[in-house]
């Protein structure tokens, strides 16, 4: 089933197409400032001026202000300033609200570019080529950011705003805690619904994969190099530990084949060893080794129990290794729960609808290997959540990239989206 009252679908398109050149250049210059993290400030600022403009009230605060810990959906906080982890709310209030209240949620962070050398332009230079804009945080997700921004600004072009009030959020942290959508909610802000654009290739998130993230320190027998076999190497010990959480993941992904939600996918439970570091010196057996990883965690199972597998896992290893004790470990990120859209809100009706006007296609569903922000809203707050958006390509690679011509046919889709859920009066002068 299609909408379009009033032929309101064409002339929202209209309005996004006469704007195209000046959203692609939003989109280029959120991409061209570094907001890896604990550097987002000054992205922040910049959007908290644009929105300001706009006409929202910006409260732009820091993670720091926010009592975070002890609360559903907290993540680990490790290695990093809060007082320097700014998020921007800007709230756009409808006198006499008669509609549906809504949060447009976007993450500005971006993780780190690797090495320089393998990129053909520099990550934070964006490209556009081919119809394509290059560069790191182009797909994940400031396109998304463009996207709703400019979606708002459909609807003033056209002489519209929200019947609803509408909260427009811009995040850090989404992709190694959440604790920028959490301290959001915990300052209060909260609404009927929330929409994050992260380019899903225009399909909507189903259930995703929740997460932890670990380190180990693994401690060996230094020795001098004369009398190596004397000695135990913590680093060469490293990959013994490696291989035993990646059988603790073999054996999960074994029970995941009969999931109702990821059971139709070959091993969706990930395990990665993103970090390593140790030693000292190059004439003596390491003595130290840590090594950083994340393990997938399934909806349905616990965080304690999935914290629990993975002790057993290194205690066990570190037995068959002879070691005196286990290796330290920390939990250092994400520990975020699985967790199932369950089908049936009427937020997810109203975006099946405005897809297929948009798109003239019926909306797919699908279950992410990955973790987003989304079950800061839905699962521990209870405010039903879409994640769909944009086609792109490259995210955590050299070669990211976001689909110019995808950019635009979701700005429609998000604008006509907020016009269904929020409803629309006529755009009040100043």
């Amino acid at each position: 089933m299609t909408i379009d009252t009033d032929g309101l679908l064409g002339r929202l398109s209209g309005a996004i197409e006469a704007n195209a050149a000046a959203q692609t250049a939003f989109l280029a210059k959120l991409v061209s400032f570094d907001t890896t993290r604990g550097k987002e400030a000054a992205c922040q600022d910049f959007i908290a001026s644009e929105l300001a403009a706009r006409g929202g009230t910006v409260d732009r605060f820091t993670i720091a202000e926010v009592p975070i810990a002890g609360k559903p959906g907290a993540s680990a906080v490790v290695d990093v300033d809060y007082e320097k982890a700014v998020q921007v709310v800007a709230t756009f209030r409808a006198p006499a609200p008669n509609g549906r209240s809504l949060i447009l949620q976007g993450h500005i962070d971006v993780v780190p570019t690797g090495p320089l050398e393998q990129w053909e332009h520099p990550p934070f230079e964006p490209v556009i080529k081919d119809g394509f804009l290059y560069g790191r945080g182009s797909t994940d997700m400031k396109v998304g950011v463009a996207s709703m921004i400019f979606a708002l600004d459909a609807l003033a072009a056209i002489g519209l705003e929200p019947a609803a009030d509408v909260f427009v959020e811009t995040v850090s942290e989404e992709e190694c805690t959440g604790n920028g959508a959490l301290a959001t909610l915990e300052r209060g802000y909260r609404a009927d619904a929330c929409f994050i654009p992260e380019s899903m290739d225009n399909r909507l998130i189903r259930a995703e994969l929740g997460s932890v993230w670990f380190r180990l320190r693994i401690l060996g027998k230094p020795v001098h190099v004369l009398q190596a076999q004397a000695g135990a190497s913590a680093i060469l010990a490293a990959y013994d530990y490696i291989t035993a959480l990646q059988a603790l993941t073999a054996r999960i992904n074994e029970r995941a084949r009969t999931h109702r939600w990821f059971g139709h996918i070959e091993n969706p439970v990930k395990f990665s060893c993103g970090k390593i570091r140790g030693g000292d010196w190059l004439g003596s057996v390491p003595a130290w080794c840590e090594i950083e990883c994340r393990l997938s965690v399934l909806p349905g199972d616990s965080l304690p129990d999935m914290r629990a597998w993975v002790l057993e896992a290194v205690a066990d290893c570190a037995t068959r290794l002879g070691a005196d004790a286990p290796p330290a470990l920390a939990w250092i990120g994400f520990q975020a729960d699985g967790h199932v859209f369950e089908p049936g809100s009427e937020a997810e009706a109203v975006l099946e609808r405005v897809h297929e006007t948009v798109f003239g296609t019926p909306l797919e569903r699908f279950s992410m290997t990955a973790t987003s922000d989304t079950r800061q809203y839905d699962l521990y707050y209870g405010i039903p959540t879409l994640c769909y958006g944009p086609r792109g390509s490259g995210a955590h690679s050299a070669a990211e990239r976001t689909e110019l011509d995808s950019m635009i046919e979701t700005t429609k889709a998000i604008a006509l989206f907020i016009a269904e859920w929020c409803g629309t009066r006529p755009k009040a002068v100043d």
